[in-house]
């Protein structure tokens, strides 16, 4: 019998060896993995797609409930999901649509990220389209499994 045990215990002991060697220690839990630059990145493709939409609710649902949106056409800040409604409301009718000329992003960690750059957007306006430089900061939170913006601040670029 004391041989039975110490064979199951050596076993035992073995086996968890060999898992331990086979387990990747830099890449851990996939959930625990931080994001890609690329990963990052396509976050704003998503919020561009959903400005397409036309439909303030939708682009709203991209932004943390206690978001801070600082927009590129309005000087009032907005600290909630109604101002963040209340702004692509009125945004959103010049159909805007946004090319990134230069971003730089920085994966702080598996939960939080930085895209900051500059794009240019194109307003659609039935008067004439309007193209508008501005520089932007996204910072995203993963919280429970999505990627949220809690905190995009969007400002014209300054004249020359």
């Amino acid at each position: 019998m004391y041989r039975s045990i110490v064979r199951s215990i050596a076993l035992t002991a073995a086996a968890i060896a060999t898992l331990t060697a086979c387990a990747d220690p830099i890449s851990g839990d996939a959930q625990d993995d931080p994001p890609s630059p690329e990963q990052v990145a396509a976050l704003f493709d998503t919020w561009n797609q959903t400005l397409a939409t036309g439909d303030p609710e939708a682009v709203a649902d991209l932004y943390a409930p206690d978001a801070v949106l600082l927009p590129t056409v309005s000087n009032v800040v907005r600290t909630d999901r109604a101002g963040i409604v209340d702004y692509f409301t009125s945004f959103l009718p010049s159909k805007p649509s946004a090319v990134i000329e230069q971003s730089v992003v920085n994966v702080l960690d598996a939960e939080n990220a930085i895209d900051t750059g500059v794009y240019r957007f194109t307003l659609n306006k039935p008067e004439a389209p309007e193209v508008v430089d501005a520089r932007y900061t996204f910072v995203y939170e993963k919280r429970d499994g999505k990627w949220l913006i809690v905190n995009h601040h969007s400002s014209e670029m300054p004249e020359s």
